[in-house]
């Protein structure tokens, strides 16, 4: 029901938000029909569109990568330890040390003419063409915005933003192919926990997993068709390097390695190739613990000493690229398949802001407004 044919009685909004509406919200709110003179306004009732990635430092000096790895690696999804051991260990310890080499990595790959990682830079334009689209399709029903979860702009500032101009529905898109308690679960943890804060809750959907859908597949197998095409010497082998998580996830329920492995079958499947050109790999090893192999780092090293002196590298797991990326993958495992005897070593980009993804993306969205906006 729309607000305005609501009887005023059964309205709840506190005017504390009215005065923060933003000037186009406010432009079309208006009292709810029978409601006193004096009710507070309420915006046109629209949709919101809420894309969320992991997150970013504000820039990359010591304070600033101590809390944003400070915020991250408290989060108990990433790092399910007992807090009376962990958080000494962090605090005292990680948390010391860990922010010069983290600043220096990202120091290395910062968007310096915009003042912000290439994650934040790559978000926004992700996003853009995404609020482009879904405004041709469905005008300004729709409001598309973007949020991290560690650092900044935080999902509950822009749950707060996308209240405050009327979005009495919201669908939540974390940007992660495959599924994880530590990606795509404390997300939606923290998406949730910001409506905790509404007076007035939306209604609210997450969209799931995307890995299988064929668009996202199909996008995924072009940009390897472009990144072979311009190679004078096709690789030996494409690496489908995933961030990792501790073997134990696996046992516990979480779907993220099978759903990583189908993703390098599909991508195989339609590029037509056979298991001998292609395979999977897990990256960002943490901690003292097994975590998911064969890990990247080691495998490109092995394939180097097999014969194998041409790789390309790509991170099917990543809808942006990122530290992990263009860091990791382009300098620290570059740097092991070159040690072991690698020759070539490609590095092909995540999808980023590609109009294909763009178009995969908004096909996901669509699907899961189904019933609200058509």
């Amino acid at each position: 029901m729309d607000p305005k044919d609501q009887p005023g009685p059964e309205i709840m909004f506190d005017s504390k938000q009215g005065a923060a509406l933003s000037e186009s919200a406010a432009d079309t709110a208006e009292c709810p029909a029978h409601a006193p003179a004096d009710h507070p306004k309420i915006p046109r009732e629209k949709v919101g569109i809420l894309l969320a990635n992991l997150g970013t430092p504000d820039n990359y000096d010591y304070w600033s990568m101590r809390r944003y790895l400070g915020e991250f690696l408290s989060d108990k999804r990433v790092i399910d330890y007992s807090p009376w051991i962990w958080q000494p260990l962090l605090q005292l310890i990680i948390l010391t040390k860990r922010p010069f080499s983290s600043g220096e990595a990202y120091k290395s790959i910062w968007n310096h003419e915009a003042g912000e990682s290439p994650l934040m830079t790559i978000t926004k334009d992700q996003t853009r063409k995404i609020r482009e689209t879904m405004q041709a399709a469905y005008g300004d029903n729709v409001v598309v915005d973007y949020c991290m979860r560690y650092g900044n702009p935080s999902t509950k500032a822009k749950v707060r933003a996308l209240v405050d101009q009327g979005c009495r529905k919201i669908l939540f898109f974390p940007l992660y192919p495959q599924y994880s308690g530590a990606t795509s679960a404390t997300a939606n943890d923290h998406f949730f926990r910001a409506l905790m804060e509404e007076k007035w809750q939306p209604e609210v959907r997450t969209v799931p997993a995307y890995f299988d859908h064929p668009n996202y597949v199909e996008a995924l197998a072009a940009s390897v068709k472009r990144g072979y095409d311009a190679l004078e010497n096709k690789p030996d082998m494409l690496v489908c390097s995933y961030h990792g998580v501790p073997q134990r996830y696996l046992t516990e329920g979480d779907p993220y390695h099978c759903q990583c492995v189908k993703t390098t079958r599909l991508l195989k499947e339609k590029l037509g190739w056979d298991d001998t050109q292609i395979t999977t790999t897990f990256q960002s090893r943490f901690g003292p613990e097994e975590w998911l192999q064969p890990y990247t780092v080691e495998e490109v090293a092995r394939l180097a000493e097999r014969g194998k002196k041409r790789i390309a590298v790509i991170a099917p797991a990543f809808s942006a690229d990122c530290i992990e990326t263009l860091e990791e993958i382009n300098e620290e495992i570059r740097e092991s398949f070159e040690e072991a005897g690698g020759e070539e070593f490609t590095y092909i980009p995540c999808l980023n802001d590609d109009d294909q993804h763009v178009a995969a993306l908004s096909d996901v969205i669509r699907a899961n407004l189904r019933g609200w906006l058509e």
